[in-house]
């Protein structure tokens, strides 16, 4: 099986750069013949790299320790749901997945595309295998997953015990399909300069792929902030660490793309801006895969030290300044059909949209890259931590999230006056007096009652939205309010399945301003049979206990849990040391309900006094965390669905239907 995964991909290779070279040079002829071996040669690429992954996959699954990277991320205690999830636990792994997901992205688009009318599909074929060569390049003669060891070991080393959870499942191959998929609406974007077809059809392509792209990364970043939450023990859920910026980036300017969009199909404007935009989200998803694997930065998401490195900076360096040379070549071809009309008005809030979520996106770049310049400069590597990016990026999203009950409320080229004021006087009002019941309730935080107060006038102004549209619908086509409703909501997918993001956002707002404002925290060192009290919540320490199995040492501390006189439960915090891994590993214990959770850590204990020291941790509204995010994928997969297609009424000469 190795053999035949090195093989695989090894003439997966050279079949991709046949397909990107055929591609090129059947559009520059205007060849279908040469397109359609192309075109060939993708579902070609397809089939091997299945067989590649299989062959992978089935090295797992028969714990064949013969092959390195199944010895190094597997073992035989392990799960066969964790010993899958390892196929993308390293590097040549998670390459492989990459290589195996945008084939099958690149053969959704070939047989999509079978009848080769688009004339951007050449470009766009030779652009995505291209691509592709490039990984498989990697893994053919830099980072083989198929690599053999002479000696086989009995048993494996295991998959590090942080990633035995189900965001490992779910976080890393959703963050990879989301990276991939920005590859096509990328493709299609040089393929339109290439042609110099620099209308809005090639938006219209590209508007699902990028809903792809945009959904998978957000998924993929819950998924690891609810990982981080669970796993890493501190009691948050973002900490700004290099990896999760990596992966924020690219769905910050998708967002801002997906928005600009709807100005240049309404008012053939931002042509040059939404062209830069998915150019640098193609790259900001290559620069995230590069932090992850080149080990230039410090990070517990990061694979450590490779060779990679260089290979990624010139594939970046090729493709940033080659895309961005090629609009600016076409930069006569690229000038807008229509002019701002006013600075009050919907275009321009799309616009300042735009800027600042760029904005935070190069705040969140420069923490990033900041210590690698102060090294390259001084010599010393200084980390930008948490206090930086909160500062900078909290009143950019605080400005964010105003523009969001804003932009709904103004009319398309200019707004009036009096308009204004009709649209913005009731949510104006149901802010204030949010901000005044929180002042009432001795919540008195002022960055809590902001934030609080502007999800609420963006909250409203949803809802606003949506009672108007119901109530136009039911006038006009005599539909009771329920269904009018409905029927409103299902006739312009994007447009709602957009507010219904809108409203996500909102919620998570509203969670991380209760969170971080009024988070509560205690250490403390007591003996069994003593308690702690924090908040409403008293915790009685009953004692400690331990159990050893094959890969871990556990110690587990053992806390019943008090609402005042009430007992509500117990929790049992863990502290676990692994066999193959030098590290002592903490597993919290989480009670949560919809007003908050209780987190508690076991930090250490003394043997011979029976001192247990605990970190307790209230969190409010943390639940609220998660049904945000539950509401944003929904809207995301909403706007995502196809709509049906309507019936053609036919109708005779003198209107009559038929």
């Amino acid at each position: 099986m190795p053999n035949l995964g090195s093989f695989s991909i090894i003439l997966a290779l050279v079949i991709s750069l046949y397909a990107a070279l055929m591609a090129f040079v059947g559009g520059r002829r205007g060849s279908l013949e040469l397109v359609a071996s192309a075109r060939n040669a993708i579902f070609s690429v397809l089939g091997l790299l299945s067989l590649a992954s299989f062959a992978l996959a089935y090295a797992f699954i028969t714990r064949d320790f013969s092959v390195e990277y199944v010895a190094l991320y597997s073992s035989r205690d392990m799960s066969l749901t964790y010993t899958l999830a390892a196929f993308w636990a390293g590097s040549e792994g998670s390459l492989l997945f990459w290589a195996f997901t945008l084939a099958i992205f690149a053969g959704i688009l070939a047989f999509h595309n079978r009848r080769l009318e688009n004339p951007l599909i050449p470009y766009v074929f030779a652009v995505v295998m291209a691509t592709e060569a490039f990984f498989l390049l990697l893994m053919s003669f830099i980072t083989n997953p198929f690599v053999t060891i002479p000696f086989p070991p009995s048993n494996g080393r295991g998959l590090n015990p942080l990633l035995e959870n189900m965001g490992m499942i779910i976080h890393p191959p959703t963050l990879l399909l989301g990276y991939m998929a920005f590859t096509i609406p990328f493709a299609f974007a040089i393929a339109a300069l290439a042609t110099r077809r620099l209308n809005s059809d090639w938006l219209i392509s590209i508007r699902r792929w990028t809903l792809v792209g945009w959904l998978f990364l957000a998924v993929g970043n819950i998924f690891g902030m609810q990982w981080a939450y669970v796993e890493l023990g501190w009691g948050g859920f973002w900490g700004w660490d290099p990896v999760e910026n990596a992966s924020f980036m690219p769905w910050l300017t998708a967002t801002a793309f997906l928005h600009s969009v709807m100005i240049q199909k309404r008012r053939g404007m931002l042509k040059i801006w939404n062209l830069v935009l998915i150019i640098i989200t193609f790259n900001l998803a290559i620069f995230g895969t590069f932090l992850t694997r080149s080990g230039v930065l410090s990070s517990v998401h990061s694979f450590g030290q490779s060779a990679l490195g260089p290979f990624f900076i010139a594939f970046l360096a090729l493709g940033l300044l080659g895309s961005l040379g090629l609009v600016y070549s076409r930069r006569n071809d690229l000038k807008s059909e229509d002019e701002l009309d006013s600075l009050i008005s919907r275009e321009s809030s799309f616009l300042f949209n735009n800027l600042i979520l760029v904005g935070a996106t190069f705040a969140t770049f420069l923490g990033v890259i900041f210590p690698l310049l102060s090294e390259a400069v001084r010599g010393v590597k200084v980390t930008v931590g948490p206090p930086f990016y909160n500062q900078v990026n909290g009143p950019i999203f605080l400005l964010l999230l105003l523009l969001m009950g804003i932009c709904p409320l103004i009319g398309w080229k200019r707004a009036s006056t009096s308009n204004l004021l009709r649209n913005f006087l009731y949510p104006f009002i149901f802010g204030v007096v949010l901000a005044i019941i929180m002042f009432v309730m001795g919540k008195r935080q002022p960055y809590a009652m902001v934030a609080i107060s502007t999800a609420g006038f963006v909250l409203f102004t949803i809802f606003l939205e949506w009672i108007r549209g119901t109530v136009a619908r039911h006038r006009t086509r005599q539909e009771n309010y329920f269904q009018a409703f409905i029927n409103l909501v299902l006739s312009n997918r994007p447009r709602y399945g957009g507010y219904i993001v809108h409203l996500g956002i909102i919620i998570l707002a509203f969670s991380i301003a209760g969170t971080m404002a009024y988070s509560t925290s205690k250490e403390v060192s007591i003996k069994p049979g003593e308690a702690m009290n924090i908040g409403k919540y008293t915790l009685r320490y009953e004692g400690m206990s331990q159990y050893q199995t094959e890969r871990k040492q556990v110690v587990v501390a053992n806390l019943t849990v008090y609402n005042g006189t009430e007992r509500i439960g117990v929790m049992a915090p863990e502290r676990f040391t692994p066999v193959y891994y030098d590290q002592a590993i903490t597993e919290v214990a989480i009670r949560s309900n919809m007003e908050e959770d209780l987190y508690v850590i076991l930090m250490g204990w003394d043997k011979i006094g029976g001192v247990t020291a605990f970190k307790v941790i209230i969190n409010p509204l943390m639940m609220w965390m998660w049904v945000g995010s539950v509401v944003l994928v929904g809207g995301g997969i909403f706007a995502l669905w196809p709509e049906r297609k309507r019936k053609q009424v036919r109708h005779n000469t003198y209107g009559e239907k038929l």
